[in-house]
């Protein structure tokens, strides 16, 4: 039998690598690959289990410098040209501060460049324009309250929030489900810029083109907003087609500007961090206790 003469295929092309570091209960890697063009890899890892529930204790635990450094150094042998740290109220939970000391423990531990989902969120939000920004977070309320925080900080006016409550399983939350926290957090249009869906453990990507055709404005998420800015770092766009985040031409432009509230008429300003928490707090039926805590839905 004579053998075929395959020597026009050459070899794979060469490929470029991104690293990233995810929590030990990250689900959705497929969806992570769903923005990454064809010359990209990604080559994951998850740091050590540990048995403690969707918290801020587990985003502290898991965005410890020596569990990131330890991680980022079981990717260095493939060599990737930027570490992305894919988690997002692991990379908020100690504030502007904290997340920027967290890129510099994985710069150290890789010699590359590095970013986190909530570096990248501000990054998405200065990006697009964005001074006013609604939330859907899958999280409890004490999560929840720590996201609106750090978004403060960063000197964006938070307009409403939408939370599920969740310790647990939220990969497994429908779309259905994000398309209704959604539609709660952005009443009517012309109440806010953008809106950010949070946690890489939350499916987002088939969902956001139709969000973004429903509410006129542009909608991002953790998974989307930590793969653009990574893929930005190798001069690489991101994969999402009607997404305004990763195609320009998805843009709607400037929406009609609302209210913001009494004392916020800029995006910076001390009334805008005045309203962290207790505009989750004061919701009717949401308890101090942490099992009404993980119950509780609620939006501000």
């Amino acid at each position: 039998m004579r053998a075929m003469d395959i020597s026009f295929l050459g070899g794979p092309a060469p490929q470029r690598g991104v690293g990233v570091v995810a929590p030990f209960d990250f689900a959705l890697d497929r969806e992570l690959w769903r923005w990454v063009p064809d010359d990209v890899s990604l080559h994951m890892t998850r740091t050590p289990f540990v048995p403690v529930e969707v918290s801020l204790d587990l985003a502290r635990l898991v965005s410890e410098h020596q569990t990131l450094g330890e991680a980022v150094r079981t990717l260095n042998a493939i060599a990737p040209e930027v570490v992305a740290y894919a988690c997002t109220s692991g990379s908020f939970v100690g504030g502007i501060a904290g997340e920027r000391a967290m890129c510099e423990a994985m710069t150290w531990a890789g010699a590359v460049p590095s970013v986190t989902t909530s570096g990248a969120l501000l990054d998405a939000l200065a990006e697009l324009g964005v001074r006013r920004v609604a939330l859907v977070t899958p999280y409890t309320v004490s999560v929840t309250r720590a996201l609106e925080a750090y978004v403060a900080e960063a000197g964006v006016a938070i307009t409403g929030c939408a939370f599920m409550g969740l310790t647990r399983h939220i990969w497994q939350v429908p779309y259905r489900d994000v398309a209704d926290m959604a539609r709660q957090a952005v009443p009517r249009q012309g109440t806010a810029d953008a809106l950010f869906i949070s946690c890489t453990n939350l499916p987002t990507y088939d969902v956001i083109p139709q969000l973004e055709a429903e509410l006129r404005i542009p909608v991002i998420s953790a998974n989307q907003v930590t793969m653009w800015a990574a893929l930005r770092r190798l001069g690489t766009p991101a994969v999402g087609p009607y997404q305004a985040l990763t195609d320009p031409s998805a843009r709607i432009g400037p929406t009609v500007p609302g209210p913001i509230g009494p004392g916020m008429a800029g995006p910076v300003g001390p009334a805008v961090a005045g309203s962290v928490g207790p505009a989750v707090a004061d919701m009717p039926g949401v308890g101090d206790g942490p099992d009404t805590e993980q119950q509780q839905e609620g939006w501000t």
